[in-house]
């Protein structure tokens, strides 16, 4: 058990990002029309060279999607990839399946690796399901008479045994992750490497997942689990690789992996501010300025405080009907509840900046540590933009309600309730 069997060194991988900049934002109507007054003008003057508003040359800049990352991994071990979106976590386990060369560094893996990264990996989908866990199987390297002894326990396992003989491009997302995980965790891999395909499926059967990845580690395989889900990472993992834009910042126990990850200094402080708008999350629909997080009184957020959360974001094209929803976490990724607003309903919103302010209320989230997702819609059907754990926040302890009572009380929430008792007779 105390064999290497994954050994990365040093290593990098660099995307070259090309800018080509333009002289303001052009709609589809102006295109056309501006093609038609260059045909014209082609059509009058046959020899006189037309020159674009458009700048030509682009701009390069080197992009690390992982640098310099160093690490072990035994026999045996059942290892989260942690970190936030963006933080080079699918990028590193698609180099590790050499479904991508790493720019420069080294990769050692002993034994036979099984990678389930996106949902239908190594499907094809003009073939039945019966068919593509024959194919699956010989991409991992099975034989045909092993592929056969562990059919019916694939086919059980993924529940599609009524279409076995459809084929997979009428799949539904649900049933392809179900037949493509429950093929590369039977086949018996050295190394199982699981991405975040999990979430498709229903939670049934991602505790079904959970407790297959369990015993493939029980019998001494090697698991890699990325997942934005702490506890399933909890549950599952003994030790955590934490990544930050790029880099590995902490590799240990799982505990002490997700703590670092998602406590008060894991994600970004209270205050987050981004001071060139080109820079901040977003696209060319919306761009997030800044978040807090403070107490709605005093100075500290604790039960009796209250918070309040407050988002400035830029809209970059006028004309749309603007929604904004929140959604507040635990640590181990249990969703308390979602809130929004709805900012225009009537396709009028401006282009510029916007301010949302929600309020918490005293006496309702208990003790603890918190995150938040956004997500900014259009006509409350469409998402413009979406961010997880984009802050983190702590609500610190109080006795209130409790006498002399120090000790932090059990349960996620702790409302303060209306309550009232009298005294009805000897």
């Amino acid at each position: 058990m105390s064999d290497v069997v994954v050994k990365v060194e040093n290593l990098s991988k660099k995307y070259i990002l090309s800018h080509q900049s333009q002289e303001k934002y052009t709609a589809l109507r102006d295109v056309m029309a501006n093609g038609v007054k260059n045909i014209g003008k082609k059509l009058l003057s046959p020899f006189k060279s037309q020159h674009s508003s458009i700048n030509t040359h682009p701009s390069n800049e080197d992009f690390y999607a992982l640098k310099d990352v160093s690490f072990e991994i035994k026999q045996g071990d059942r290892v989260g990839i942690i970190g936030r979106n963006g933080a080079g976590k699918s990028t590193l386990l698609k180099i590790l399946s050499r479904i991508t060369e790493p720019t420069s560094g080294k990769i050692e893996i002993t034994g036979r690796v099984a990678s389930l990264l996106e949902v239908g990996t190594g499907f094809h989908p003009e073939l039945t399901g019966r068919e593509n866990i024959f194919l699956n199987g010989a991409i991992l390297g099975m034989g045909k008479a092993e592929i056969k002894r562990k059919f019916d326990e694939i086919v059980a396992f993924a529940e599609v045994e009524r279409f076995l003989d459809t084929p997979v491009k009428r799949y539904s997302s649900g049933m392809y992750v179900r037949l493509a995980f429950a093929v590369a965790a039977h086949l018996e891999p050295e190394i199982l490497i699981v991405d975040e395909v999990l979430a498709v499926g229903d939670t049934q059967f991602q505790k079904k997942c959970l407790g297959k990845m369990q015993e493939v580690g029980a019998e001494g395989r090697t698991v890699l689990f990325v997942s934005h889900n702490m506890a399933a990472i909890k549950t599952l993992c003994s030790k955590g690789v934490v990544l930050n834009k790029g880099q590995m910042i902490f590799q240990g126990g799982i505990d002490e992996s997700v703590d670092q990850y998602q406590g008060p200094d894991g994600l970004d402080k209270n205050n987050v501010l981004w001071d060139d708008i080109d820079d901040a999350p977003g696209n060319d629909s919306i761009r997030l300025k800044s978040i807090s997080i403070s107490p709605q009184r005093g100075s500290v957020i604790d039960i009796d405080s209250g918070v309040e959360i407050t988002t400035v974001f830029y809209n970059k094209k006028a004309g749309k009907s603007l929604d904004f929803t929140l959604y507040l976490f635990t640590l181990d990724g249990v969703c308390l509840f979602e809130t929004g607003i709805i900012i225009s309903s009537s396709n009028d919103a401006a282009e510029g900046y916007f301010s949302t302010k929600g309020l918490i209320p005293p006496h309702l989230l208990n003790a603890g540590i918190y995150k938040i997702n956004l997500i900014v819609g259009e006509s409350q059907r469409y998402v413009l933009y979406k961010i997880d754990d984009v802050i983190s926040f702590e609500v610190e302890h109080t006795a209130t309600g409790r006498g002399s009572n120090t000790s932090r009380a059990p349960g996620v929430i702790r409302p303060q309730l209306e309550w009232s008792y009298e005294f009805l007779s000897h």
